[in-house]
C-alpha cells in the first residue's frame, strides 16, 4: 500500500515569540472488556502513542504547525503521519503549553522553546502503512499506563486534561440523553460531523474545560491566539 510522503523541513513553519508552534492530539478507542458472568460488559478508553525515532519512549503524536494549514488540519496531519490513524477530532483544544525540547533545540526555535497544543481525536480508522512507518511504532494503552510512560510534565498535564474532558463529556450526555450506555453516547458518526481534510473530521463541543493546573485561564489564551491565526 503507498501512502504520501511525511512533510519534512521549516520552509513553511509557523513562529511566534521565537517559539514553534506545534499541533499534536492525543488518539483514542473505546475497547469492550468483558466482567464475569454475574456483571455486564464494560468499555474502558485507550490512548495511543508512538514511538520516538533513536530514543527509547513514546509520545502523542505532534508536530510543526505550517503556514499552509490551520491547526486542526496539522493536528490531523501529524496523526496520520506519526501514527497511521484517521478520526474525528475535538475543535476545541485540550490546551497550550510552552516546553524546551529535551533532545535537540533545534528540534524547535533556536532557543530550544516549542508552543504547543494538543487536541482530542477519537480514532475510526487504523491504516496498515501510514509515511513514518519506519521510524515509528505505536501502541495502544489504558490511561494508567499512559501515564507511567509520559516522560514529560507537559505530556501528564495533557493527558489529565484529556481525561478531565472525557468524563465532562460523558456526565453532560448522560444528562442530555439519560442513557446508561456511556461509550455509545461518546462515541460519534464522522457523517453528523464536518470534515476537515480526507485525514478527518472535527466535532465542536459546547463544554466548558478545565484549564490546565499550572496556568490559569490557559484555554482562553489558547483561543484567542488561534482566533488571530484564523483570523477570526
Amino acid at each position: 500500500m503507498s501512502c504520501v510522503p511525511a512533510r519534512t523541513g521549516r520552509q513553511r513553519q509557523r513562529y511566534e515569540d521565537n517559539l514553534r508552534l506545534v499541533s499534536g492530539c492525543i488518539p483514542y478507542r473505546w475497547r469492550k472488556e468483558n466482567g464475569d458472568e454475574m456483571e455486564e460488559t464494560e468499555e474502558m478508553i485507550e490512548v495511543l502513542m508512538v514511538s520516538s525515532p533513536k530514543r527509547d519512549d513514546l509520545v502523542f503524536p505532534k508536530g510543526g504547525w505550517e503556514d499552509d494549514e490551520t491547526i486542526i488540519e496539522a493536528a490531523c496531519r501529524e496523526a496520520l503521519e506519526e501514527a497511521g490513524v484517521k478520526g474525528i477530532l475535538r475543535e476545541t483544544p485540550l490546551g497550550m503549553w510552552e516546553f524546551r525540547s529535551k533532545s535537540s533545540q533545534d528540534l524547535c526555535s533556536m532557543e530550544g522553546g516549542c508552543r504547543g497544543y494538543m487536541f482530542a481525536l477519537e480514532v475510526t480508522e487504523e491504516l496498515d502503512a501510514w509515511p513514518e512507518q519506519k521510524n515509528r511504532a505505536r501502541q495502544w494503552l489504558n490511561i494508567k499506563e499512559a501515564f507511567r510512560l509520559c516522560r514529560y510534565d507537559w505530556m501528564c498535564n495533557a493527558l489529565e486534561e484529556f481525561t478531565k474532558v472525557m468524563a465532562e463529556d460523558t456526565m453532560l450526555r448522560k444528562q442530555d440523553k439519560n442513557v446508561v450506555d456511556l461509550p455509545s453516547v461518546i462515541s460519534t458518526d464522522a457523517s453528523e460531523c464536518q470534515s476537515v481534510s480526507p485525514n478527518c473530521y472535527k466535532r465542536s463541543s459546547n463544554m466548558q474545560h478545565h484549564g490546565v493546573p499550572s496556568k490559569a485561564n490557559l484555554l482562553q489564551r489558547a483561543s484567542q491566539e488561534i482566533a488571530i491565526h484564523f483570523g477570526y
